[in-house]
């Protein structure tokens, strides 16, 4: 499926997010804070628009996809980046090996969202830590539920019009609906072994930042 819409998936985003992802992108990038001699692993890159800046600030960035597509597409925009195809339920890395793990709106597309979390935590060094920028629940009621409107019904619509592959995006749409919400997404990242866990809400919760630490050896 994703790699169907490789070639505009990141112009259908900005579309579709009425331009809020490049907000949300550089908000995640604050709190990654990469630098020089840091190497972070975005897992779920796809054509690489999150590692961007990630590389950009000097940190050594290895963006993974299970989309050949996406890789593709990524590798023509940023030949400079270190593309690499891999599962995220079986990441093809050592243990201990990255600074930072962060996957960028692709957990809730894993099959198996704590495999994906158990391994993120393996590859992650003692006191390192993981950044999941996902969708969430909008936490005003009134806000959420004009957000549910727009997303099961005027989303599919838009995509119908200007999208090569509409199924697509109304799986996307679909799958952000079924997605846990901010506390339960908590709960998840420490059941699979992730410390001290807490997140921040974007665009009055539309996304949420997820933060955990692995604990020290």
């Amino acid at each position: 499926m994703f790699d169907g819409v490789a070639a505009r998936y990141d112009i259908m985003n900005d579309l579709l997010s009425f331009g809020q992802t490049k907000a949300w992108r550089k908000v995640a990038t604050g709190i990654i804070a990469p630098k020089k001699g840091m190497k972070i692993l975005d897992i779920a890159a796809g054509t690489g628009s999150s590692s961007r800046p990630l590389a950009d600030a000097g940190a050594e960035v290895i963006p993974a996809d299970f989309s050949q597509g996406m890789l593709d597409a990524g590798k023509k925009r940023h030949p400079d980046l270190k593309f690499t195809l891999a599962d995220a339920l079986k990441l093809p890395f050592k243990n201990d090996e990255f600074d930072v793990t962060t996957i960028s709106f692709g957990l809730r597309n894993t099959t198996d969202v704590h495999k994906a979390l158990e391994e993120a935590l393996r590859v992650t060094k003692a006191d390192g830590r993981i950044v999941v920028v996902e969708f969430s629940h909008p936490t005003n009621p009134i806000f959420r539920n004009l957000y549910m409107k727009y997303l099961m019904g005027l989303l599919p619509k838009v995509a119908r019009k200007l999208s090569s592959n509409p199924d697509a995006y109304i799986y996307l749409a679909q799958s952000i609906q079924a997605w846990p919400n901010q506390v339960l997404l908590a709960e998840k990242l420490s059941q699979a072994g992730w410390k001290n866990i807490a997140w921040q809400n974007l665009t009055f919760g539309i996304v949420a930042i997820h933060i955990g630490y692995k604990e020290s050896k």
